[in-house]
């Protein structure tokens, strides 16, 4: 089949769905424009400002959220399953499960001053479900903020090119947020300097490359980002954050659109099978596992954190929620998609070629390694394999550093809620000693063995996923709406979930990890938890309702 076939089919149902199932998601949360948003109701000058821009808040939210997840999961499954059930999975996913999530969670923060999901469980499930809930995102975030600074400080290692443009990046993201907030410029202007300098410093970047003569250099890159991701933390987020995603977004974009336009300039064929088998010998069965690996390029937690926590506090104004949070996953799946013809149709299933062999090159374990050469094919005829492949590792580098520093800043939310508010740490109501713990207890991890916890984090991160969809399903509920739209994905992700933590947990006690098993079935006890409070919540929404009726 022709890959362009397939992104058509892919772009003509997301937009279908933006229009008419986002319209339905406006009407069912009573999206008002005249509301006031959190970002003027509560304005600190730090964590509460209203973007000047619907678009530069959506470059911050999609750059946050697109981590290197909606890429590698594609790359990774397709090659065990096929590009069939991938693609089902990533379009109705990211219409009917992804797409609700994000928008749900925006809006449920922003109708509750932009406090996070963590927060907002002990208006509806009550206090003990709050304490636990938001010590699993805590331990979750941190846990994002160390593998992403591990992966980061290995990319920058392996691929010295890409060391200044990144850090230059942060130059120019204040520059920018200086010219926008400060002296009130032009954001068009503005946006036309920063990007010129952006290119600068690529091109600066590829001429010179910085290469650490340490021992361990990948340490020495590891605390660099983390003290990045303290200032990224502490800084007003108009300032640093916001802008430096605005402007990783321009690079993520670009990568979108040329990765696009060099499918339709070489019109390749997909090599892969459509489907392989429904068990796979190491990485399980179609169902669950599949759904759990392709994560973010259908659903995921991490995204209703982000709506939650950094996007509800900067929103202007309500309409822009469906751009920002629909909107948004709609595009992630829309670049999932181009991840899977890269690999599928940009490879060669059975080729003779050693580098654009795909099970070839996913054997080596160089996951990166085989979207970039993939995109690199698909973009040939505009620049060559060997700049598309170099600019496919920017890419997901921009990707992976924008969730860094936004999951720091959310580590840094939860932990004044949590530790600050609710248990009564009186320093922890500081952002500074907030932000040092979440670095401290990240940069633990990141010099240590991280990679041991790191597999039950693509299930922990989709059963986030179902407990905000839970909780966002009982909110309408207790308002007197239709909750089906949040409630049954809620019932697939838990039923997804739960069933990958178990298949996990038999298989890490069968190989002895008990640390990994003893992970997975905590895990299992705090979702039963979760939905048994919400069942206690559910059947007193009823009998109120039937009290009502009788009288």
């Amino acid at each position: 089949m022709n890959s362009v076939t397939i992104a058509g089919f892919g772009l003509i149902l997301f937009i279908l769905f933006y229009i008419f199932y986002g319209r339905y998601l406006e009407k069912l949360w009573r999206i008002d424009k005249d509301r006031k948003t959190p970002a003027f109701t509560k304005a600190d000058g730090i964590d509460y400002i209203p973007a000047k821009h619907w678009l530069i808040l959506f470059g911050h939210h999609f750059s946050s959220i697109a981590g290197a997840g909606p890429i590698l999961g594609p790359v990774i499954a397709v090659c065990i399953w096929g590009w069939g059930p991938a693609l089902l999975w990533i379009v109705l996913g990211s219409i009917f499960l992804g797409g609700v999530h994000d928008f749900s969670s925006l809006v449920l923060s922003v109708r509750n001053e932009g406090q996070t999901v963590g927060e907002i469980t002990e208006k509806v499930l009550g206090i003990k479900s709050k304490f636990i809930f938001s010590l699993f995102l805590w331990f979750s975030l941190t846990l994002v903020v160390a593998v992403f600074s591990a992966v980061t400080a290995k990319t920058f290692i392996e691929e010295p090119q890409i060391v200044l443009p990144t850090f230059f990046l942060i130059i120019d993201a204040l520059i920018f947020g200086f010219l926008i907030y400060r002296k009130n410029f032009s954001i068009f202007y503005a946006t036309i300097i920063c990007l010129f300098l952006l290119f600068l410093f690529f091109v600066l970047g590829k001429e010179f490359p910085i290469v650490l003569n340490l021992k361990e250099p990948q340490k020495l890159w590891i605390l660099i980002l983390l003290i990045y991701s303290l200032f990224a933390s502490i800084l007003p987020v108009n300032l640093l954050l916001q802008p430096r995603d605005y402007l990783s977004s321009f690079i993520l974009f670009s990568g979108l659109l040329i990765g696009y336009i060099g499918l339709l300039t070489s019109h390749p064929q997909i090599n892969a099978p459509f489907y392989i088998s429904f068990f796979h010998q190491s990485s399980g069965s179609l169902w669950p596992m599949m759904f759990v690996i392709i994560a973010c390029g259908a659903i995921s937690g991490f995204h209703g954190l982000v709506s939650s926590g950094t996007t509800s506090k900067q929103i202007a104004n309500e309409k822009d929620i469906k751009k920002i949070g629909y909107g948004g996953m709609l595009t992630e799946g829309f670049l999932s998609i181009l991840a899977l013809l890269c690999v599928s149709a940009g490879l060669f299933w059975k080729s003779e070629i050693p580098n654009l062999n795909y099970p070839d090159l996913m054997k080596k374990g160089d996951w990166i390694g085989t979207f970039a050469t993939g995109y690199g094919q698909i973009v040939k005829r505009i620049f060559g394999p060997e700049i598309g492949k170099l600019f496919a590792i920017i890419m997901i580098n921009s990707f992976v550093l924008t969730t860094l520093d936004t999951a720091t800043r959310i580590s840094r939310y939860i932990t004044q809620e949590l530790f600050g508010e609710a248990f009564r740490i009186k320093p922890f109501k500081n952002r500074y000693s907030a932000t040092i713990l979440v670095i401290i207890f990240a940069g633990y991890l990141a010099f240590g063995n991280w990679q041991k916890i790191w597999p039950v984090f693509g299930a922990s991160n989709q059963l986030v996923a179902a407990i905000i969809l839970f909780l966002c399903g009982l909110y309408l509920l207790i308002k007197k709406r239709n909750s089906l739209s949040a409630i049954i994905p809620a019932i697939i992700m838990f039923l997804t979930t739960m069933t990958a933590l178990k298949i996990q947990m038999l298989n890490f006690y069968k190989q002895k990890q008990f640390l990994l098993g003893n992970i997975s079935l905590i895990l299992i006890i705090l979702a039963i938890f979760i939905v048994n409070e919400g069942i206690k919540i559910l059947s007193q929404v009823i009998r109120k309702r039937r009290m009502y009726e009788e009288i």
